[in-house]
């Protein structure tokens, strides 16, 4: 704005300048029209005194004094505002009226004496004023001219210094921008990605008055009630588990008790026993074993969660031994015609583990299989390199599918997918406990109507050597 108000006070006083030597410049042009009429009315008044031809009196009585007394009163309306020049302009007209008065009267009335020099009369006299008229327009001329390079110097000047303010203006707001803007909204990134990672802890701590400022302070308190709820949740998780782990514990000895008596009595240790007691003892005795198994999966789960990896029994693992178990045990388990293809690859990576807990998992995913396929539809197991670090291994199904909605919780606790009913959703939880412990990831890929291939990577020996190792000293 300061600029801007400069430029126009330079623009006006510049325009007044440019204006006040053009005002000059007319003043010189008009007393030299003055000059010049005043010459041709001497040369016509001379040439007539001299031949008597009267044909040098008509420029004379046409124009010539008609063009003397129109410059005159030109020029004296352009200096009205000077008074040196105004009194210059005075004593011209006093010589020329004396001039006409004494000569060019007498020359038209015929009295004029032929010797007699008209410009004695009129230039001698008229000459040193016209150049002190002159000396005086071109002074002031010249300065103005001098005011008027300096207002453009002055108006260089000014463009180069708004120039700079501009360019000094533009780099204070990048610095602004960025120390109110970029900086700050690097390190609520930074603290975003942290709080991502679980980090609840770090907060911006930046105060300001401005949006981000507010924006900081609302995620602070977020991220700090975040970090009070968590806080509480996990209390209560512990709280929970532990309940559940006493539970399990305390009715673990119980169930087995009952197992010890049931399974006796059904053997005849107490007497005999009819077809309908046995029948009824039978399904006490699977309804045990059902709440027994589940007491044993609530204990395992809650001794992974607390750290159950630090008791596994590392050694390399035989894929063939392992997968022969299995099939033994889900066949001697369902009545229901099961085919099980196997398809191990010769060229596997060694993979050490602990060989029960892996078997465990292989277990729980050929028995949910087996549960949801049509009798005589295959089921394939598959051991294979997944790469020179990692072994896959999945089981496929033709079962009804999973779907989309379902396999994103799967694995978590008490979560049991469509057409998977009969457990407490414990089973595939404890597997993933079990995988991970071991290094390696689990998923399953599915196809609503076409069936599912629940599979687990595991490092190779090379990537869990020293876990061996450290395992070593607790086997």
């Amino acid at each position: 704005m300061a600029q801007g108000t400069l430029s126009v006070l330079l623009e006006i006083y510049y325009q007044q300048t440019a204006s006040w030597m053009t005002h000059s410049l007319l003043v010189e042009r008009q007393t030299e029209r003055l000059l010049s009429a005043a010459l041709d009315e001497q040369t016509s008044l001379r040439g007539y005194l001299l031949t008597e031809d009267k044909t040098f009196l008509e420029p004379y009585r046409m124009k010539a004094q008609t063009n003397f007394d129109n410059s005159f009163n030109q020029l004296q309306n352009l200096v009205k505002h000077n008074p040196t020049q105004l009194q210059n302009l005075k004593q011209l007209k006093e010589i020329y009226d004396n001039w006409q008065k004494q000569f060019a009267q007498n020359v038209l009335a015929g009295t004029a004496n032929k010797t007699t020099l008209p410009g004695k009369t009129l230039f001698d006299p008229m000459r040193p004023i016209i150049d002190e008229l002159l000396k005086n327009e071109e002074r002031v001329f010249n300065q103005r001219k001098q005011e008027f390079q300096q207002l453009s110097q002055l108006k260089t000047a000014l463009d180069i210094f708004s120039l700079g303010i501009i360019l000094a203006g533009v780099g204070w707001n990048l610095w602004l921008l960025h120390r109110r803007v970029e900086l700050p909204l690097l390190h609520l990134t930074e603290v975003g990605q942290a709080w991502r990672r679980g980090n609840l802890e770090v907060r911006l701590n930046y105060s300001s008055r401005d949006e981000i400022g507010r924006l900081a302070e609302v995620l602070d308190t977020m991220a700090s009630e975040i970090r009070s709820r968590q806080e509480l949740n996990q209390k209560r998780n512990q709280q929970l588990e532990s309940l559940i782990s006493a539970l399990s514990h305390d009715l673990r000895t119980p169930l087995l008790a009952t197992r010890t008596t049931l399974r006796p009595m059904l053997n005849g240790a107490f007497g005999s026993v009819s077809d309908t007691w046995r029948e009824v003892l039978e399904e006490y005795y699977q309804s045990n074993e059902n709440l027994l198994k589940l007491v044993e999966t609530l204990l395992d789960v809650s001794r992974y969660e607390a750290g159950g990896s630090k008791n596994l029994s590392y050694e390399p693992l035989n894929w063939e031994k392992i997968v022969a178990r299995v099939k033994t045990q889900i066949e001697a388990s369902y009545q229901k015609q099961c085919t099980i293809t196997t398809n191990i690859s010769p060229s596997l990576p060694t993979v050490c583990g602990d060989p029960l807990e892996i078997q465990r998992v292989l277990q729980n995913l050929l028995d949910n299989a087996v549960r949801v396929s049509e009798p005589d539809r295959p089921i394939i197991i598959e051991i294979v390199p997944l790469d020179t670090s990692r072994v896959k291994v999945s089981v496929r199904d033709r079962g009804p599918g999973i779907a989309p909605s379902d396999r994103e919780r799967l694995f978590h606790r008490f979560i049991q997918g469509r057409g998977r009913r009969g457990g407490a959703g414990l089973g595939l939880y404890l597997c993933r406990q079990i995988v991970e412990a071991h290094g390696g990831t689990i998923n399953v890929e599915s196809t609503l109507g076409e069936g599912s291939v629940f599979w687990f990577t595991l490092p190779a020996a090379t990537n869990n050597f020293t876990r061996m190792n450290d395992a070593g000293t607790r086997r």
